[in-house]
């Protein structure tokens, strides 16, 4: 395919939306954007200045370290995919946490944070060839991108899938913690009034509840070549 396009893919949490894209970004050759990743690097950032705790947010105080706030992907040639850096210092890991988890969705409700991270957003996909995926990547980001993907599952499935996959990382949570993050983050994402997470009108839905990752990874690329 000589043609490079704009692939966005949007959905709820822990539905696999960075696994299939970082497959069809290595796939096709282009550049691959976890857009969660940033929401997620300014959730830490906002957590280790003490801006946020389970019953507090200084809002203002975040707003105003914006401009304080650098974000950047470096590609591990090893891993095969670009890890998160905030303010030249990998958080890759640490962003992956419950903890960030469980703060990320208030964080990503900030009209502020929003504008800044889609101006980003907006000039990483420029010249084409990209995939990204995040909440509002084919409504707000790249709203003409050539192939959109909406991703959903049950919240138990993806709770389940989440869970696993703390447990192999050893972070020590109970499967009720992470059930419970998954609805309160749907329903933040959701109801949010800046960018809310909704199905775009042209998205195509995937409800990858009982498929495997190949057999949606292979209904992705179909799509593609069309």
């Amino acid at each position: 395919m000589n043609k490079r396009i704009t692939i966005a893919i949007d959905g709820f949490s822990s539905t696999g939306k960075s696994t299939l894209a970082k497959e069809l970004a290595k796939h096709l050759g282009y550049v691959y954007v976890d857009t969660g990743a940033m929401y997620r690097a300014v959730a830490l950032f906002a957590m280790q200045k003490g801006f946020i705790g389970s019953a507090f947010f200084d809002k203002e105080s975040l707003i105003k370290s914006l401009p304080s706030i650098q974000l950047t992907f470096k590609f591990n040639p090893d891993l095969g995919f670009a890890e998160m850096y905030l303010n030249d210092v990998n958080v890759e890991k640490e962003i992956r946490t419950i903890e960030v988890s469980n703060y990320v969705s208030k964080v990503a409700e900030i009209s502020e944070v929003r504008s800044k991270l889609v101006e980003q957003q907006k000039e990483m996909g420029k010249n084409r060839g990209i995939v990204m995926d995040g909440r509002d990547i084919g409504t707000v980001v790249f709203p003409d991108a050539d192939l959109k993907i909406f991703m959903t599952a049950s919240p138990l499935t993806r709770a389940q899938r989440r869970y696993k996959e703390l447990q192999r990382k050893g972070d020590n949570v109970t499967f009720e913690e992470v059930l419970k993050n998954v609805e309160e983050r749907d329903y933040i994402d959701t109801h949010r009034d800046d960018s809310p997470l909704v199905k775009a009108k042209d998205a195509i839905e995937f409800d990858n509840s009982n498929i495997s990752k190949q057999e949606q990874f292979e209904k992705a690329l179909k799509l593609v070549m069309i």
